[in-house]
Formats: structure tokens, sequence, C-alpha cells
């Protein structure tokens, strides 16, 4: 029988944990387990999408790490899978600082047992929807100093984030606070997914910390305001990494953005 952590409900999915599945993982229960079982069932190529969006992210790293970019902030971090963020970014720069957040218990507790023996590598219980602590405590706890340029990831996490809590506005306190030469990189799932794909994983994850919305791909082009949009723009994570991925049902669209120039506050 599976034991849960603390605080953590193995009766209730949990989209790290459905991600970590995806990916070859095994830190996922049973629920999780079905919930991307009926979701591979409409769409057996959403595992291979899960690749696709992992690789999104470390291009992404490797992106900002060549620009010279020294301070990661993975947000909604997820549990570890190699290779990650610290592991990318270091290839460039051994002394590299990477910050994994994410509010997860399990997420947090993997993070935190893996990075121990990491100097300059920190996990942080935080919460993406709260930016001023999140910010504050980059400051304070993980010694991020924003007037140099960082790289703030969200991969896989907006569309957590929905409506009422207001995406842009978080997005926009991030960038608020980033220096020039700043990279801000996210995916998100995108509303022109298969409708049946759509219908299922929305009934699956209703009302709880899984629950999804998608949005169109000129809603997450808005979330780069304030940056310079890199080529090929706000597009299905397969065209960030070759010409010839094939699409699937489930569309994720990656964006990455560059500040150049700007306000930069505190």
């Amino acid at each position: 029988m599976e034991r849960a952590p603390i605080g953590v409900d193995p009766g209730r999915p949990n989209s790290a944990r459905v991600y970590d599945y995806l990916l070859g993982g095994k830190d996922n229960y049973e629920v999780d387990r079905a919930v991307a079982q009926r979701m591979l069932s409409i769409a057996p190529d959403t595992r291979t999408l899960a690749w696709f969006s992992r690789q999104f992210l470390v291009n992404a790293v490797r992106l900002a790490a060549k620009a010279g970019v020294r301070q990661f902030i993975d947000l909604g971090a997820g549990i570890p899978t190699s290779p990650n963020v610290h592991e990318v970014a270091r290839e460039f720069d051994t002394s590299a600082r990477v910050v994994y957040v994410d509010y997860d218990p399990v997420v947090y507790a993997h993070c935190d047992a893996l990075l121990a023996r990491w100097q300059g590598v920190t996990a942080m219980s935080a919460d993406v929807r709260r930016p001023d602590d999140v910010l504050d405590r980059l400051r304070t706890e993980a010694l991020i100093d924003f007037d140099e340029p960082v790289a703030v990831l969200l991969v896989g996490v907006l569309h957590f984030v929905m409506d009422d809590e207001h995406p842009a506005e978080l997005l926009a306190r991030f960038r608020d606070a980033m220096a020039p030469e700043s990279y801000l990189a996210f995916t998100h799932g995108s509303d022109t997914s298969d409708p049946q794909l759509i219908e299922r994983s929305s009934a699956d994850t209703a009302s709880t910390s899984a629950q999804v919305v998608y949005r169109s791909p000129a809603q997450m082009t808005s979330f780069l305001d304030g940056f310079e949009i890199i080529d090929p723009g706000v597009v299905p994570v397969q065209q960030w990494l070759g010409d010839d991925l094939p699409a699937t049902r489930m569309v994720i669209c990656g964006g990455v953005g560059r500040k150049n120039s700007g306000r930069h506050d505190d």
C-alpha cells in the first residue's frame, strides 16, 4: 500500500505527479496514473509531448546561459527529472545559482533531498501565485541578485493558474523585478488542443490542484508584454525543437522573452 507524506492527499490528482508519471517517474499515486491513462487513451502522444516540454525547458536554460545569465529561478519546478536546471546551467558556469520553487510538499521534499549537496542550488517551498512573497524570499533566502540578469522558468505552470488568480499580473510582477538582459520562458496548454482531450482533462481535475485552464495563443503571447519575444515566438513546443517533429492532440505552446530595457523595480 502506498503511503503518502503528511499533508498529501493520495486520493486527489496532483499535476506534478501526473507529469512525473508521463515522464516515466515513480513518484506518483494510483489517482495520478489514472488521470494520465485517461489522457493517453484519447491522445497516446501525450507522453511524447511531456518529453518535448522537458526538452523545451533544457533548451531555454541553455539559451539564457549562452547569453550570460548565471541565475535561474524554476517556478513550479515539479519532481526532479534529469537533466535538471542546475545540471544544464552549470555546463556553462559551475557557479550558476539555481532556485527550485514549488508549493507541493512532495516536490519540495524531493528537491531538497536532491540538492542538499549542491552549493548555490536551493529548494524553496512557495506559491508562484504570491509573487511578492516569492521575490522577497528569493532575495533573502536564495541570495538572488535582481540587479543582475536572471532566467525565470515556468514550464507547465501557468495553465494551473486560474483567471481569477491573474496570471498576467503575477508575470508582470516578476518582469518588473528583473534586470535588463533577463529571460522569461514558459509553456502553456493551448485551447487549440483536441476538444475531447480538453473536456476529459478538465473533468478529471476540476476542483483539485491539477485543475487546468486552456488559453489561446494570443492570450499566451500577451504574457510576454514588456519582453522582446524570441523567435519562433509563442508556438507549439515542437517548433522550438526541430522542423520534423509531429503535431500532438494536446497542444502545449512555449515562449521565451528577453527584457532589454525598461523599469527595474524592487
